[in-house]
């Protein structure tokens, strides 16, 4: 008899007499890939089919609303009050059910912020008239309070939805109650209003109550899920103590408390209810595990879970009945099927870069900065026609090239490894003790193995020469050979008092008591954070208007929330003019000269890439590619993607 190792986590679970072959589902991610009429296209579809494939027991679409007049928040919702979507909502649900998965689906109404819809010309109400000045629009939009007969109306619109879903194929709804959304207006203790609607407890969970009763009677038999903020964390949002009354007020009322934490329209929370790298893992379970205390309805707990035992344990522990994943199964589809095997150690764990949230709120479709295959899940659905089998000679061992490999590898050519330094893993072995950089190391040190588990010819402390690719006689060079550090020529900056970044990262204890960082991108800002932690003092300065975190917006929002923490002082349109033995002179944008005092200087002016040593190696064989920090310095996922598309190009055979 097999014994799985993680028992409680593989345990069935029924739910309004639905079957749950585990405790793992896919928590709602919204929709990035719509088509002008707000229907699904098919890969977008096939992002969550994914999921199912890898083993989730539910997979949610996320970010359908039920009112396309009044509640749109969000430019990609799916709209459940046009029966035109019957048809993609069917192959949606059939997508993801017929690989043993629950089909559900994210119902929401934005209420105030229902930004798309202002901005169609329609009407926006809250649980009260509010002053939505977060909508970047010059003077004040005053979304009205929403009166009784819309009240009325958005209730049978929210059952209406529920009941095309299952009509449909959806065996689940969840209810967006979290999160500053409509329903939250309802519950929380701002809604003052003066009818049954608000003022009291009792009256401001009448509308979610309503909503629960409408779906129940017009769906008998579909699973209702509601998420809910347990806390909302900032300074005038509601505590746990009022999520638990939440909690109780809804127990019996629905099949599944999904307990999330925080508010999408407070920037200072935004990166809590999606955690980033700086916050621990789990961080949010605390808040489902104390609500579990006080209900009888199954609970559900969200927030940077990857790590299986983890999840077991939360499982075991009786903290939750489900946990909920998102980035987690972006970064590893399959990591239900994994864990289920005992094949944990092969789970490729979120980094919490929040790469992939941010490239969707800037308008692009999900993307991962570990694994290149999401954004195009299509490709992944059906066997690729075998490649014509190539001597492959990668040059470089670090993100991009270790990614080229394994991917070469698995496509059946014969791969050889060429890397200069005495092991793996390239640059960034340098942050392997920063502890908010765990799971970037436990990353790195996991594709190490998948190199030489998947075959590859690995020569170590061996330099990518022309002399030495071509002994090789390969069919095609992969140059990842990465960048240098770009250091411009200022008065001082060759002191002994100066060092890099790297440098740092691998010797902290060198930064004496302050430090004075030039450059404000990614590499100088999380340096600070790092140092920050040591109790050094930091300054950043930035020549830029503003820092840069590579575009990763929801990084950058992280770490602006660190800095007052460590008193990190931030001087942008600003520039280093010398270094001296006991710090750096300044000139900011209005000519205006400054001076500020520290032990060590430190370089983190960005990378140069390594193009001209890489286009030496072009005619070493008829294929070259040239890939990673290389061919542009920027991301993990640039590296990621670049290195992965260029193996999987290898050997491609044409039909003529």
């Amino acid at each position: 008899m097999y014994e799985p190792k993680f028992p409680h986590l593989f345990e069935p679970i029924i739910l309004n007499r639905t079957y749950f072959k585990n405790r793992i589902f896919a928590s709602p991610q919204g929709t990035s890939l719509s088509t002008y009429g707000n229907q699904p296209t098919t890969e977008n579809m096939m992002f969550y089919e994914r999921k199912a494939m890898g083993g989730a027991a539910a997979v949610c679409y996320g970010d359908a609303t039920v009112d396309s007049e009044h509640g749109m928040g969000n430019g990609p919702h799916i709209h459940l009050d046009d029966f035109g979507n019957c048809v993609h909502l069917n192959r949606m649900a059939k997508g993801v059910s017929r690989h043993g998965a629950v089909a559900s689906i994210e119902l929401n109404h934005c209420g105030s912020s229902s930004r798309v819809s202002y901005d169609m010309g329609h009407k926006i109400y809250g649980a009260i008239a509010t002053d939505t000045k977060n909508f970047h629009h010059e003077g004040d939009i005053i979304a009205e309070e929403m009166p009784p007969d819309i009240i009325q109306e958005t209730i049978e619109k929210f059952a209406n939805a529920a009941w095309l879903c299952q009509h449909t194929g959806f065996g689940m709804v969840t209810l967006h109650g979290g999160h500053g959304w409509l329903l939250t207006q309802f519950m929380h203790p701002t809604n003052n209003r003066t009818d049954e609607w608000g003022g009291s407890f009792e009256n401001r969970m009448r509308f979610p109550l309503a909503v629960l009763e409408a779906i129940r009677k017009k769906c008998p038999g579909l699973v209702i899920e509601m998420r809910i903020s347990g806390s909302e964390i900032y300074d005038g949002g509601y505590d746990l103590d009022y999520g638990v009354e939440i909690a109780k007020a809804l127990d019996g009322h629905l099949d599944l408390i999904h307990v999330s934490a925080g508010c999408h329209e407070r920037d200072e929370v935004f990166t809590i209810t999606h955690p980033n790298m700086f916050l621990e893992d789990g961080v949010n379970v605390k808040y489902a595990a104390e609500i579990k205390k006080h209900v009888e309805t199954p609970v559900a707990c969200v927030g940077s879970l990857s790590d299986a035992q983890m999840m077991e344990d939360i499982i075991a522990s009786g903290k939750a009945d489900v946990v909920e994943i998102a980035r987690g199964l972006s970064a590893d589809p399959d990591l239900p099927n994994k864990a289920q095997a005992g094949n944990d150690k092969d789970i490729r764990q979120c980094l919490r870069c929040s790469s992939c949230f941010s490239h969707v709120l800037q308008g692009e479709e999900y993307s991962c900065a570990i694994n290149p295959q999401i954004g195009w899940s299509m490709e992944q659905k059906f066997p690729r026609v075998p490649a014509d089998k190539k001597r492959v000679l990668v040059a470089g061992g670090g993100i991009a090239g270790m990614t080229a490999a394994i991917t070469a590898a698995k496509r059946g050519h014969e791969v050889i490894l060429l890397e200069k330094e005495p092991e793996l893993g390239g640059v960034l072995k340098c942050e392997k003790d920063v502890p908010f950089k765990y799971h970037l190391h436990q990353y790195l040190q996991q594709q190490a193995r998948f190199v030489k588990e998947a075959g590859v010819e690995i020569h170590t402390d061996t330099a990518a020469t022309p002399e030495v690719c071509e002994s090789y006689e390969a069919d095609a060079v992969i140059a990842a050979i990465g960048a240098n550090e770009f250091v411009v020529p200022l008065p001082g900056i060759g002191g002994p008092n100066v060092i890099s970044a790297q440098e740092l990262y691998v010797h902290p204890e060198e930064a004496g008591d302050s430090v004075v960082i030039l450059g404000g991108g990614l590499v100088g800002q999380e340096l600070s954070v790092y140092l920050g932690m040591r109790g050094v003092k930091c300054t950043i300065i930035e020549m830029l208007p503003q820092l840069n975190a590579g575009g990763n917006i929801l990084q950058q929002n992280a770490l602006n929330l660190q800095y007052p923490k460590y008193g990190t002082e931030i001087h942008t349109s600003t520039k280093a003019t010398e270094v001296l033995e006991n710090g750096v002179r300044t000139e900011d944008a209005d000519g205006n000269e400054g001076f500020y005092e520290a032990s060590k200087i430190v370089t983190a002016m960005g990378m140069r890439p390594r193009q001209k040593e890489a286009l030496s190696l072009r005619l070493c064989a008829p294929e070259f590619y040239l890939v990673g920090d290389a061919l542009v310095s920027k991301s993990i996922r640039e590296a990621n993607w670049n290195a992965y598309q260029a193996a999987m190009d290898i050997g491609i055979q044409t039909v003529m």
